[in-house]
């Protein structure tokens, strides 16, 4: 999960499917029948491929696919704590509608290759994973694609948008709005100042303290931890501790326990340090990036976020979304829309709601 939207501009004034191969070289890929429902109550078998891909030298991206070879492309691209995994909805509504659906496992997660990330993780700043994502579209011999894109998936996507606009037909952005660069602080600095030492995003800055307390509680409650979180606030791990081993946390209706076995056999055999290292790299994109500062996203965007969403909740986030902040810096948004009673992990909670929003969006630029 991230919590990026309007603080940059706010803290400038104040203070079933198949397990997917592991990489391999040359390119490997399998394939595995999943269920999707189409129109007239009926069934089709869409096929979710997999495959890895060498982007560039040295990274290779596994990537999941569906839907018809030659159809528009949209590109799925997942948060924290996730994977191409969490698109499974959305690739069979997508595949059923016409469109071919691309998720890959970002850099550092699943399947996909995991750089070192060195003492600013900058091998997870910005420019390296649109440079991941670019290579791919190359790859796949995609010159503009749609994208939707979820939490850090949706940070990524922006960050897309602001750098190649060339590739971007429209942007489907998930739970995290456009947080245009500040020249005034450094986010982490911003975070610390605002909410302290305590707030995720602070704790997870120290490499290795928060892969311990998560290989304390265990992979699987971890997870169960995230995915449950509906309050609508801030999320802390105490330094004293994120609660006891012992501790039951169930299972939001949405995830079941095939979906929470794979989350966790997942993370169990890479860990969470890829994903982490988003976060450790925040401070790098900021310093990378200044000439993007206050920038605007220039490519057509549909919002989409929960009322119980913690981004939602961020100091000035719906001032910035609802009063012209928002409009000002992304002058093509076409639409916002609020979920009733969703909380962050939005295209899982309402997988058949998003996948109409995606699919009635993208069908204005067919």
């Amino acid at each position: 999960m991230v919590v990026i939207a309007r603080l940059r501009e706010l803290l400038s004034n104040c203070c079933p499917w198949s397990e997917p191969t592991s990489p391999t070289k040359p390119t490997s890929s399998t394939m595995s029948p999943t269920a999707a429902a189409a129109g007239d109550d009926q069934t089709v078998i869409t096929a979710i491929t997999h495959r890895t891909l060498e982007v560039s030298p040295g990274m290779r991206l596994h990537v999941a696919e569906a839907g018809p070879a030659g159809a528009p492309t949209v590109l799925l691209l997942h948060g924290f704590p996730e994977l191409w995994y969490t698109w499974r909805h959305q690739m069979r509504a997508l595949a059923a509608a016409g469109y071919r659906a691309v998720a890959p496992d970002l850099r550092g997660y699943g399947g996909s290759d995991a750089p070192a990330a060195g003492d600013d993780a900058g091998q997870y700043a910005a420019l390296h994973v649109v440079g991941d994502l670019v290579a791919l579209l190359d790859a796949l011999g995609e010159k503009k694609v749609f994208v939707a894109a979820h939490d850090w998936g949706a940070l990524t996507a922006w960050s897309l948008c602001l750098f190649r606009p060339d590739r971007v037909r429209a942007l489907v952005a998930l739970s995290v709005a456009y947080a245009p660069r500040s020249a005034a602080r450094r986010p982490v600095d911003g975070l610390r100042a605002l909410f302290g030492d305590e707030y995720y995003i602070c704790r997870i800055q120290e490499p290795g303290a928060v892969e311990a307390e998560f290989a304390r509680l265990g992979t699987e409650l971890v997870l169960r931890k995230f995915f449950s979180y509906r309050t609508p606030g801030p999320l802390f791990i105490p330094k004293s501790g994120w609660g006891s081993p012992d501790d039951e946390v169930p299972l939001p209706s949405w995830v079941t326990e095939e979906d929470i076995k794979y989350y966790t056999s997942e993370f169990e055999r890479t860990g969470f340090t890829g994903g982490l290292n988003y976060y450790r790299a925040l401070n790098k994109t900021w310093e990378l990036t200044s000439p993007w500062t206050a920038a605007q996203i220039n490519v057509p965007v549909k919002f989409i976020i929960g009322d119980l969403d913690l981004t939602y909740h961020t100091p000035g986030a719906q001032d910035f979304i609802h009063k012209g902040g928002f409009k000002k810096f992304v002058p093509l948004l076409d639409d916002v829309a609020i979920m009733k009673d969703v909380g962050h992990f939005i295209n899982e909670e309402k997988p058949k709601e998003v996948s109409e929003h995606i699919i009635s969006f993208i069908k204005k630029f067919n």
